[in-house]
């Protein structure tokens, strides 16, 4: 039977729906499921993949234009009235070609420069899709700042989490930079996370080079995580659990025999006020549960249940886990 994809009405409704996803990506609210699903439509044909992914080559090309000649277009799209969800597709394509005739591009083997910056408020998560078709997850109070070039993809990941899904581009590698040190990836899936002394690095898919200051570097594969201290030395690999590792994405926290310094560290990025251990002994407890991301009040609440601790709030607000 043949792929009714193929033909030009079905490339035409392909290249409607890949317009209403990338509008819909770039607003703030997008949940877990609706990602989900979105993964699930840009895998089910390799169509779907190459109309989103030149979308976003078209609206990336919209940065080149002075505001007032975008304005022009944006009132000049003749499918404003009658599809809104689609105008900015129209509004792309229209750039792209004044941009071609202008001179602009000397052809779309020579990315233009993108530059952005993303970041997520406390209890926030935010899904990005990027110009090449990668995609960045945002874990609660991150940020990024993106800058693509003719030979080199950058991210610097300032502070926080992300996971990074990367287009495979052997030509223009993809780098993560955290400040002790940095990964180095052509096409992968892997997550970031950023710590006031180490970088932590975990992958799910492919392969990716971490490098600390100088010389020091390691392969990671898939299954396997590393971390990057505060003087860019880079730890032996070893095995980490990416499920675990990236279940904050559907708003988990996932703690397996994790130390009690570890649980507080990792409660303290969800709430306003720190949460802290009242000595060693306390913060060498270890707990094993599963706890929702959005309701770290309830795992504070469980937790004299689990462990012989108690947790008292201080004068400043934050709270405090002690021995019972």
């Amino acid at each position: 039977m043949m792929d009714t994809r193929d033909c030009a009405c079905g490339q035409t409704a392909v290249r409607d729906e890949a317009a209403r996803w990338f509008v819909r990506l770039q607003e703030p609210a997008v949940d877990v499921e609706e990602h989900r699903r979105f993964e699930v439509w840009l895998h089910e044909h390799p169509q779907h993949r190459d109309e989103f992914q030149l979308l976003q080559g078209l609206w990336t090309a919209a940065d080149l234009l002075p505001a007032k000649r975008l304005q022009a277009l944006c009132e000049a799209a003749p499918e404003r009235r009658k599809r809104r969800p689609l105008v900015r597709y129209a509004v792309a394509a229209s750039v792209l070609a004044v941009a071609l005739g202008l001179g602009l591009f000397s052809g779309l083997n020579h990315p233009a420069t993108y530059t952005a910056e993303f970041s997520t408020a406390l209890g926030e998560r935010q899904h990005v899709a990027l110009p090449d078709g990668s995609m960045i997850d945002l874990n609660s109070r991150s940020r990024v700042q993106v800058r693509f070039e003719k030979h080199r993809r950058g991210i610097e990941l300032t502070e926080g989490e992300a996971m990074f899904s990367v287009e495979h581009d052997i030509s223009r590698p993809f780098v993560v930079e955290t400040g002790n040190g940095q990964v180095t990836v052509t096409g992968t899936r892997f997550d970031v996370r950023r710590d006031l002394t180490q970088t932590k690095v975990a992958v799910e898919q492919g392969t990716v080079k971490v490098q600390g200051y100088g010389a020091d570097f390691i392969n990671l594969t898939a299954g396997l995580g590393t971390h990057i201290d505060a003087k860019g030395k880079v730890a032996a690999a070893y095995t980490v659990n990416p499920q675990e590792l990236m279940a904050w994405r559907s708003g988990k926290l996932v703690f397996n025999n994790a130390s009690l310094v570890e649980v507080a560290a990792e409660v303290s990025r969800y709430r306003e006020k720190p949460l802290t251990v009242g000595n060693d002994k306390v913060g060498n407890l270890r707990l094993t549960s599963v706890f929702n991301s959005d309701n770290t009040d309830a795992l504070l609440k469980a937790l004299p249940s689990i462990l012989p601790v108690a947790v008292r709030t201080l004068s400043d607000g934050s709270q405090e886990i002690i021995a019972r």
